[in-house]
């Protein structure tokens, strides 16, 4: 029987320039999706899957979410003082417990297998989960949650796949699939960002993974791939045929949160499914719609 999983990382280290100038002085990861930053969707999905110890893998100019999973002896004082209990219930109770976050940094944005690599003496030796914060999944079970209920006994990595267009499988690490069962589809081949003539499949690879900490004596390396980065990708493919490799196919709906579109897409998404808003908010897109 596999370790149990109770580590996530979160590469969150990226300058955000896709949103600038809101992104000059705050984390991309600090803004919000309704009322919430996107962050703090990924670290619940991440407590729902049974994670205990939250790794940040960030770089300059995140101290915002430093601040954000840390108690704020001022807001909650003043807000016990003016009797708001509700307010103060909600700002207490997605923190998590006291040693749970720690910060490790990046010092050279050097690709997405790099800032894996960076969080190594904080995982040790046991799986652990990665977290894309850009990737924020609507869903009745959280994906992580349904990740981890399907991998298999033995252990192995894993990681969460969707169909996309032909077209768009240069943006995304796609699988060469081999055997499918349910969900779960036997990862042959992975290929990072291949050109859409020569792609292996249309299943792409999103961003969350259950991997094995072997993955790291691969990113040691420290070889290049796409764009010159130390690619993940890349490491996790070396690691096929030495233990299970699943790709799982997830219900729920996943938005591209590190795109424009996608951000506008996830805030309206994520306000119609809320019952304190959804009544008041329909009113209001159908007129604008109504006036294109």
């Amino acid at each position: 029987m596999t370790k149990p999983i109770r580590k996530a990382v979160f590469p969150v280290g990226g300058l955000g320039t896709r949103f600038l100038p809101a992104t000059k002085a705050m984390p991309k990861e600090m803004l919000p999706v309704v009322d919430k930053p996107i962050i703090q969707y990924a670290v619940e999905e991440a407590r729902a899957a049974g994670v205990e110890e939250f790794i940040f893998v960030t770089g300059r100019g995140k101290s915002a979410m430093e601040d954000h999973f840390d108690i704020s002896y001022e807001l909650e004082a003043t807000l016990a003082a003016r009797g708001k209990t509700e307010a103060l219930e909600e700002v207490r109770r997605w923190m998590p417990p006291e040693g749970a976050v720690s910060y490790v940094r990046q010092q050279a944005p050097l690709g997405l297998g790099h800032a894996v690599y960076c969080a190594r003496n904080l995982v040790g030796d046991e799986p652990f989960i990665v977290v894309l914060p850009d990737d924020v999944i609507m869903a009745d079970t959280p994906c992580l949650k349904q990740m981890v209920e399907a991998r298999r006994p033995e252990g192995g990595n894993m990681v969460a796949t969707m169909e996309v267009p032909q077209e768009h499988t240069s943006r995304y690490g796609v699988i060469s699939p081999g055997e499918s069962q349910g969900r779960m589809t036997e990862i042959k081949g992975l290929v990072e960002k291949p050109d859409p003539a020569k792609a292996p499949s249309r299943l792409a690879v999103i961003g969350r993974y259950i991997l094995e900490p072997e993955v790291f004596e691969h990113l040691e390396r420290r070889e290049t791939g796409a764009g010159g980065e130390i690619q993940l990708t890349d490491a996790l493919a070396r690691m096929i045929g030495n233990k299970p490799f699943d790709g799982y196919r997830f219900e729920g709906k996943r938005f591209d949160c590190g795109d424009k579109i996608g951000f506008l897409h996830a805030t309206v998404a994520f306000a119609l499914a809320r019952e304190d808003m959804a009544g008041s908010f329909t009113p209001i897109l159908k007129d604008i719609v109504s006036k294109l």
